[in-house]
């Protein structure tokens, strides 16, 4: 059985078939770069970062796409508290976000658009709504009608009646319904383009729509984000897109949980926030990821200090696993790339089903577990064969374990550590171990 993804869009698990035969188009939204990013922002980043690798082992040829919105009310609001410009300040944060998620080990997506970039397009993308009755200009804004779409809702599964009465809508007597959503803000406030419906700024729902539609140019497979982005934000993107290109814009629609802290949600406004910045190394950034990564995806989730230092055991015990059954098949010379078959493919029926992390972890455990065995037995082809297939499967998590081949020079001191251990020559053991612990490699 091939792979199965949880599809928001029709609520049920489904096979995944890509649109191309051979070929994904993923898009995720990005962050709103106005401040640094905090742990919970970071879920979704690695999430769909294992997705991007996962897909790439299975063999399809992958293009990954994720936005930056470099411009709203919050980074404008951050520009005058912080007596910047606009630029500035999405600039500044934009690096920090790409500076904090490299220390989670996640990878720079393939296409990174900016909406900056795109406001010609969403300009003429708003003008056509508008000519096809789909949007209505009022006083320099520009609002989308809800009740032109037919399935709005679809991805919340809630009727137009329940979202109205749910949803957190500022009241503006320019609607005409409530649900209608802003594609034009007029204002005077911040940065302001010029267009026929006077000065002003997009709205945020219609950039992922243009910036999807310019990149991809139809239909994309996989559209991700957090579980909060579900509506109004997708529903909306989705409204748009059956208006204009009659499809839902991407055929599996997939959502990541909320991180708690500590049982409450996180947030920059309560201030009960981890942000990746202040993260004290890559070490334990990689740690994080475990934590982030290993949880059911589409669940809410109570992050702690505890689960944290949990999981830092769990990487330490990984670790040394590894840098012993490395350091063993260099003393022998070993390089062989065989793996372990039917290892592989039971992490592939698990991958398989949504995603599931969670079984994939119980197996490196065993993994483990039987790699020291090896390794204590100097079974040298089990601990091969599960040395390389670990390898494999952590670079599917983009897990790094931090442990690098030993030079020609250490591999030396290490067969010297060995053979005075076994002739029970303690003080010349212990002068390559220090040796060996100098170069961390013990």
């Amino acid at each position: 059985m091939g792979l199965r993804i949880y599809n928001s869009l029709t609520n049920r698990l489904e096979e995944f078939q890509p649109i191309h035969k051979g070929r994904v188009h993923m898009y995720v939204c990005g962050p709103t770069v106005y401040n640094h990013i905090h742990i919970g922002n970071a879920r979704p980043v690695v999430f769909y970062d294992m997705v991007k690798n996962y897909l790439k082992y299975l063999g399809y040829e992958v293009h990954y796409a994720s936005n930056i919105t470099d411009i709203d009310d919050k980074i404008i609001q951050q520009a005058i508290k912080e007596g910047k410009t606009e630029k500035e300040i999405a600039t500044a944060y934009e690096q920090s976000y790409f500076d904090s998620v490299e220390k989670l080990g996640s990878e720079k997506p393939e296409y990174i658009p900016h909406a900056t970039e795109y406001i010609d397009e969403m300009i003429s993308f708003i003008g056509e709504l508008i000519e096809k009755g789909y949007a209505y200009e009022v006083d320099g804004d520009v609002f989308f009608r809800v009740n032109r779409i037919e399935n709005y809702g679809c991805l919340s599964n809630q009727v137009s009646e329940d979202l109205e009465q749910g949803a957190r809508i500022s009241v503006n007597e320019k609607k005409e319904n409530p649900l209608d959503f802003t594609l034009w803000k007029k204002t005077d406030l911040g940065i302001k383009w010029d267009s026929p419906f006077g000065q002003g700024r997009p709205g945020w729902h219609t950039e992922c729509v243009v910036m999807n539609h310019r990149i991809f140019q139809d239909e994309i497979d996989i559209h991700g984000g957090g579980m909060d982005l579900k509506f109004p934000h997708h529903e909306n993107e989705i409204a748009q897109s059956e208006a204009l290109y009659h499809h839902s814009l991407a055929k599996y629609w997939t959502h990541v949980g909320r991180l708690e802290f500590e049982g409450q949600k996180m947030s920059k406004s309560k201030g009960n926030v981890i942000y990746v910045k202040d993260l004290e190394n890559t070490t334990i950034g990689m740690i994080l990821r475990m934590v982030l990564l290993f949880t059911p995806y589409r669940n809410n989730f109570s992050y702690s200090n505890e689960i944290f230092e949990a999981y830092q055991k769990t990487f330490e015990k990984w670790q040394r696993a590894y840098k012993q059954a490395l350091y063993g098949l260099q003393v022998l010379g070993v390089t062989d790339k065989v793996e372990d078959e039917a290892l592989l493919k039971e992490f592939e029926e698990y991958m398989n089903q949504d995603f599931n992390v969670q079984n994939v972890m119980m197996l490196i455990e065993q993994m483990i577990k039987d790699m020291n065995v090896a390794v204590r037995s100097k079974d040298v082809q089990t601990t091969l064969k599960l040395y390389n297939t670990l390898q494999k499967i952590l670079k599917v998590l983009g897990i790094n374990l931090f442990v690098h081949s030993m030079t020609e020079e250490q591999v030396e001191i290490y067969k010297k550590w060995n053979q005075a251990r076994e002739n029970k020559d303690f003080d010349s053991a212990d002068i390559y171990r220090k040796q060996l612990v100098d170069w961390n490699i013990l």
